[in-house]
């Protein structure tokens, strides 16, 4: 396939899913949605170049879906996956497996920073732990002054670890 044809497939798919963020979910969502399959487009074998792609844009939104609990009714927005599936005429299984290579693919599990929403980013367990010589510790058991240093640099987009260094006495 082209680099052509598969840019005409990206942007097929990237309507598929903005239709369906746009009745379905929220903006969020589809810049989620739209950075996942611009990143799987990229990819040396685009997955989305073979088979459906409704079948691409429903394992598109479950990925992301599925590490931001869109299918737990106590989160917002939230979609049931047998609704998503009805809306794009998909099967459940068949989505499942697509979502699960997409998630292989890319690494993607629940609080991934590159593809959480806001809200998942913000209430993460893990914006109150550090890496201290190689353990992960609580920040808050830390002196103020490197709590201080760890904010800052998470404030400027930055993650940070320290390593000790002890002194032969």
């Amino acid at each position: 396939m082209t680099k052509e044809q598969v840019k005409e497939k990206e942007k097929q798919l990237l309507e598929i899913t903005g239709a369906f963020c746009a009745q379905k979910l929220n903006d969020e969502y589809f810049v989620l949605c739209e950075k996942l399959i611009k990143k799987m487009g990229r990819k040396r074998d685009v997955p989305f170049t073979r088979g459906k792609l409704e079948i691409w844009a429903a394992a598109v939104v479950h990925a992301i879906g599925s590490i931001n609990f869109l299918f737990d009714r106590s989160f917002e927005p939230y979609i049931s996956s047998k609704e998503m599936n009805e809306y794009f005429g998909t099967k459940g299984a068949t989505v499942s497996s697509k979502a699960r290579i997409i998630k292989d693919m890319f690494d993607l599990w629940y609080y991934s920073p590159e593809f959480s929403t806001g809200a998942m980013q913000e209430n993460s367990p893990f914006n109150n732990m550090v890496m201290v010589d190689g353990l992960i510790l609580p920040l808050d058991n830390l002196p103020e002054h490197i709590q201080q240093i760890v904010l800052q640099a998470r404030a400027e987009g930055k993650d940070i670890e320290f390593t000790t260094k002890y002194e032969d006495q």
